[in-house]
């Protein structure tokens, strides 16, 4: 399918466009609500049925109100339309203004309602340019009535649906001529690049039309609020596509370009960083290398040094061993010789110590013995020395104190006992226990048969 087969798609979007927007700004009345006849009409048929007017006098772009009764009428005009009324046999109009309400006689009256709003006028104008090539100028015109009294006398609103659908169709009508006549001197490029001559020749034609030419009175009692071109499309699909490619290859070769360099740029960082890398690894292999070679060196001079160590080691064991077993041998004889002197001076001794022991045996013997008797002869001399202080305290205590104490103290003396193996029977006869002398003799007896069962009981003795 070629080029020229496709058709200008943005052409026919823009034209898309137009149309919606026309539609939006047509006022319309729903579909529900059946179209008014005009105010004459309404004044013949209440003539000939006698009847009230209805409260509209039409259906139409202002919402105007009658009120009253036959002959007695009132006109009610919104503030922002426009009203002339007139009667007959009157030159001049009775009420000419915006938003002018008055009284109405169907019989000799007639008034005219027209929309003071701004009106906006689509245009789309299909040109010729200096080529000879077709163009599509989207634009639109605002304007708003400036003088009623000469704008209702010039143009015609008598359409009861659209007063202002004739005024907009003739100046559209030379809005498109205004811009054809322009474009016809410029070239394509100039249309699509600067619009602003085409606006200038159009402002000046309508408002010398609408307003007139220095304020004169030849104008139509318009105001030409603004003027704008939207939009200039080349007809032509494939001119349209060939104005668009230079910009288009301009702009793909700077892409190109800035790709080139984009890419240009990153090889180059590529290659410094693989340069970086390489060098990097040849420094570590060179670093590892002279750390292998310094390794390898000091390996060597280790083995080296360590056989020379282990060949003087085994050299200095041997001859240790050979001293070692030179002094052993010596000294195996030197020991040998001093354990045969030392046993001849052991036997020696030996006898000397035996005879001493023995010696010192009797003599310890002797001085035990003498020492035992010794302390046998204190031993009694304190125990009478004893017995005679205890007779001497005794003597001096009453037999009835004694006889207490003696009772106090056997239980101690009964528990300090040896258990007996056998049983004696000591008989104290001729002794007077109620006497100290008595007691005396017989505690004395009972000491001497404990002593003498405790010496035999004891061993050694």
């Amino acid at each position: 399918m070629s080029t020229a087969d496709k058709g200008n798609a943005y052409l026919e979007r823009v034209v898309a466009q137009q149309a919606v927007l026309e539609d939006d700004l047509r006022a319309r009345r729903a579909a529900s609500v059946e179209p008014a006849p005009p105010a004459a009409a309404l004044v013949k048929r209440e003539r000939a049925i006698g009847g009230a007017a209805p409260d509209k006098a039409a259906a139409g772009p202002v919402d105007v109100r009658i009120t009253g009764f036959w002959r007695w009428k009132n006109v009610l005009v919104p503030p922002n339309a426009f009203v002339v009324h007139t009667r007959r046999g009157r030159e001049k109009p009775l009420h000419v203004g915006l938003g002018v309400s008055f009284r109405f006689n169907p019989s000799t009256d007639s008034f005219l309602v027209v929309p003071g709003a701004t009106q906006t006028i689509l245009i789309n104008a299909y040109c010729v340019c200096r080529e000879l090539q077709g163009v599509l100028v989207q634009g639109y015109v605002q304007w708003i009535i400036h003088t009623f009294p000469v704008a209702y006398r010039k143009l015609d609103f008598s359409d009861p649906q659209d007063p202002m659908r004739l005024v907009n169709l003739q100046l559209r009508e030379q809005a498109e001529a205004a811009i054809k006549d322009k474009v016809a001197t410029m070239g394509v490029r100039d249309v699509l690049s600067d619009k602003q001559p085409i606006i200038e020749e159009l402002t000046a034609r309508l408002r010398a039309v609408a307003e007139g030419e220095d304020d004169s009175d030849q104008g139509l009692g318009l105001r030409i609020v603004t003027v704008q071109i939207k939009e200039a499309v080349v007809s032509s699909s494939r001119l349209w596509e060939n104005l668009q490619k230079p910009y288009r290859a301009e702009q793909g070769q700077r892409a190109r370009l800035a790709e080139l360099q984009s890419e240009e740029a990153i090889t180059q960082r590529e290659m410094a960083g693989e340069r970086v890398k390489e060098t990097q690894r040849l420094e570590n292999e060179r670093e590892l290398a002279g750390l292998r070679a310094r390794n390898d060196a000091w390996r060597f001079d280790t083995e080296v040094a360590e056989r020379l160590r282990r060949t003087q080691r085994q050299h200095d064991d041997s001859r240790a061993v050979a001293e070692l077993e030179t002094q052993t041998t010596l000294h195996a004889l030197r020991m040998e010789r001093e354990r045969h002197t030392e046993e001849s001076e052991t036997g020696r001794l030996r006898i000397e110590r035996e005879q001493e022991l023995k010696s010192l045996e009797l003599a310890g013997e002797l001085e035990l013995a003498r020492s035992r008797a010794l302390a046998e002869h204190e031993r009694a001399l304190l125990d009478v020395e004893r017995l005679r202080l205890r007779a001497d305290i005794d003597n001096q205590q009453s037999p009835a104190s004694l006889q207490a104490k003696l009772i106090g103290l056997l239980p101690e003396i009964t528990a300090k006992l040896p258990k007996p193996e056998e049983l004696r029977m000591v008989s104290i006869n001729g002794s007077d226990r109620t006497t100290v002398s008595g007691l005396l003799a017989e505690l004395a007896a009972m000491v001497g048969v404990l002593r003498s069962a405790i010496d035999r009981d004891t061993p050694g003795s």
